[in-house]
């Protein structure tokens, strides 16, 4: 009883202590006092800017921000000035499988972390897109209300257009790679947004903002799914129990914001009946390229396909990673197996350069079902290929048929 009344005691006494140190610890930190205050300057004389010099970041260190971008809080802050902005939108409650896609954003920027505006020139476009005079930012992410998804769709209206409306941070626009001015309402050159889902139901309120500028667009639709399906009509609907991951499109069809020249990219998933592509065709306006047509007819073909579906004017593409094959994309809602790889998709994305594309976005990334970063790294190298989407006049030319660096044209 004695030896347990000795413990009791000196327990106390070492917590008395432990506290007391600690408190002084925090005054003397907060005084400026203590230890480290006096500590010596470095040895050699020199601050870190002397000897080192700057503080830059590595792929694996710095601000969370899309391949190491200006980082700016844009729908607060109307200064940042931008010709192409990446947005987040983190949302993923309308989901009919695996949710996770509101981590999607932070999952597809941490993908990016080995990508640098300094070092962005790939062999694939031949430039790199950060040095063709377009001003490229990260304007961070909506804050999505996770409980009401009527709310949700209407706070990401909303960012889109306040995004949209901004003017170009290029001087002269006049002539600009990618112009789609001439299909704007207000016949003035907006800003492009590339946007990080979240579920795929985000492209409903991004078509409803860019219809407001452009009316009617057509879309370009990676995705293993139709996500054209007419809303379920069980009982007890109500209207916002119609919109989800799989009938946005529908929607969209019938609120006009759509055109007829609509394509569909890599599609494999089953189907109530071949009924459900007589909606997508008749009704949304799609056409179907399967992701067999790339082994039938071969990914030029696909390609030629997909651009003559679209024609010249405004176009919006949106990726769902899982057209990619889940054994190289597995984090995802409702991955299907027998797609495509990432190298054929990121081809066929090359292919479509010079089409006027007035936005783009990749969704229903799902960090939780990843392995070593692997979606990730994919989605995030697909918004680099946006990128130079965006700011080329046409599809990169074979390797073997482009002029030399720093050749020029005879007289």
């Amino acid at each position: 009883m004695k030896l347990l009344f000795a413990n009791a005691v000196l327990i106390a006494v070492q917590a008395l202590y432990s506290e007391a140190h600690q408190q002084s610890t925090f005054s003397d930190a907060l005084s400026g006092s203590g230890p480290s205050s006096s500590s010596p300057r470095d040895p050699s004389g020199e601050t870190w800017s002397e000897k080192y010099g700057g503080q830059p970041d590595l792929g694996f260190t710095g601000p969370l921000a899309f391949s190491h971008l200006p980082y700016a809080r844009c729908l607060e802050d109307a200064s940042p000035a931008f010709d192409i902005a990446l947005l987040g939108m983190p949302f993923d409650t309308a989901v009919t499988y695996r949710p996770g896609a509101r981590f999607g954003p932070t999952g597809i920027r941490i993908g990016s972390r080995r990508i640098h505006r300094e070092w962005g020139w790939s062999l694939s476009w031949g430039l790199d897109p950060y040095k063709q005079g377009f001003e490229v930012i990260d304007c961070g992410d909506v804050p999505l209300s996770p409980f009401d998804n009527a709310l949700a769709l209407d706070q990401m209206q909303v960012a889109y257009s306040t995004l949209l409306q901004r003017d170009l941070a290029r001087p002269n626009p006049e002539g600009m790679v990618g112009s789609t001015r001439r299909f704007a309402k207000d016949n003035k050159e907006h800003p492009k947004i590339i946007t990080l889902g979240g579920d795929h139901t985000i492209v409903l309120p991004i078509l409803r903002s860019l219809n407001k500028v452009y009316g009617p667009i057509s879309v370009i639709h990676f995705d293993a799914h139709l996500d054209s399906w007419a809303p379920w009509s069980g009982a007890n609907q109500t209207a916002q129990s119609r919109i989800m991951h799989g009938s946005f499109f529908y929607i969209a069809r019938e609120e006009g914001l759509l055109s007829n020249t609509n394509v569909h990219a890599g599609i494999r998933c089953k189907m109530s009946s071949e009924a459900d592509l007589a909606t997508d065709d008749e009704f949304v306006g799609f056409e179907v390229v399967s992701t067999d047509d790339i082994d039938d007819v071969g990914i030029n073909e696909v390609i030629r396909r997909m651009r003559a579906r679209v024609g010249d004017g405004p176009v919006y593409l949106s990726l769902d990673i899982d057209v990619i094959d889940p054994g190289l994309a597995p984090a995802t809602g409702t991955p299907e197996a027998g797609g495509w790889t990432t190298r054929e998709v990121k081809r066929i994305i090359r292919g479509l350069a010079g089409l006027n594309f007035v936005g783009a976005d990749v969704v229903e990334v799902a960090p939780a079902y990843d392995h070593a970063d692997i979606t990730s790294i994919a989605a995030a190298d697909i918004v680099h290929d946006f990128l130079s989407l965006l700011v080329s006049a046409e599809p990169p030319k074979p390797r073997g048929e482009r002029k030399p660096r720093g050749s020029q044209d005879e007289l």
